[in-house]
């Protein structure tokens, strides 16, 4: 089997996720020569697409993120095909205790503490919690003691960090909400002002100031066209994704969005 040539996937993919094709072609070839089974990151949804883009069928590729319904997640690349087993992905889940009487957490405050340690976003998978305000994470295990000796403290509250087994996830519930909006153009400023009734100058405000996420990716222009399976990230509002979009009788553009609403305005 052949190297890939990154060249050859740039044109698939935008500008910007060059040097995402980049790294995962590195990885490709990597596992060609060494011909050994390689344990990615913590991926998010975009970035397990563009790696399963360029594996084509030409190698095994399995992901687990710790429980079923995982965002982020780990991808192991290899050349069997009896499946994997959980153990083989190195996560451990930690668990947060505090008193919940006196105080509350929030999933901004968590990933506020995770990123300010001085470590990559892939470090750590997803931050979920249950409606009794029990709060857990996933973590690369061979991190885990970091994690543990370097948290005891988020936002004021004092805080204990212990590894339960992936057997101990909380139970999660689907809290995403269904709505139609309809826009007369699929640009991305006027989708986002359809959905929040921003006007189009707080759109391009907000867009400027870093608070809105396509498929993943900051973005930076209001002209970019969505589509079907679009998920869109916008501070302070949540996240929607596009599942369906027809034109009306008028021209104009019907969504079917599904929307997670932020926890917090």
């Amino acid at each position: 089997m052949e190297k890939r040539q990154a060249n050859s996937f740039y044109q698939h993919f935008d500008e910007s996720e060059r040097p995402t094709v980049d790294y995962f072609v590195g990885l490709f070839n990597q596992f060609l020569f060494k011909n050994e089974p390689i344990l990615t990151d913590f991926l998010n949804p975009r970035e397990q697409y563009i790696f399963r883009e360029i594996v084509g069928g030409y190698a095994q590729l399995y992901s687990f993120g710790g429980f079923s319904n995982a965002e982020k997640k780990r991808m192991l690349l290899c050349e069997w095909s009896e499946g994997y087993k959980p153990d083989e992905f190195n996560i451990s889940l930690l668990e947060i205790a505090y008193p919940q009487k006196w105080s509350e957490l929030t999933h901004s405050q968590i990933l506020g503490v995770l990123t300010h340690l001085g470590i990559e976003l892939d470090t750590f998978g997803d931050i979920i919690n249950d409606e009794n305000g029990n709060w857990q994470f996933f973590v690369k295990a061979e991190l885990k003691d970091y994690f543990l000796e370097e948290i005891d403290r988020i936002g004021r509250t004092k805080v204990k960090l212990s590894e339960l087994p992936l057997t101990k996830v909380l139970m999660q519930e689907d809290d995403s909400e269904e709505m139609t909006s309809v826009t007369i153009s699929l640009r991305l400023d006027a989708v986002i002002s359809a959905i929040t009734n921003l006007s189009r100058s707080q759109v391009k405000k907000i867009i400027e100031a870093g608070e809105v996420k396509l498929n993943w990716h900051l973005v930076t222009q209001s002209n970019i066209i969505i589509s079907v399976q679009d998920m869109l990230s916008i501070r302070h509002y949540g996240r929607y994704e596009i599942i369906n979009l027809a034109t009306t009788k008028k021209g104009k553009k019907r969504l079917e969005i599904k929307v997670w609403q932020a926890k917090k305005r």
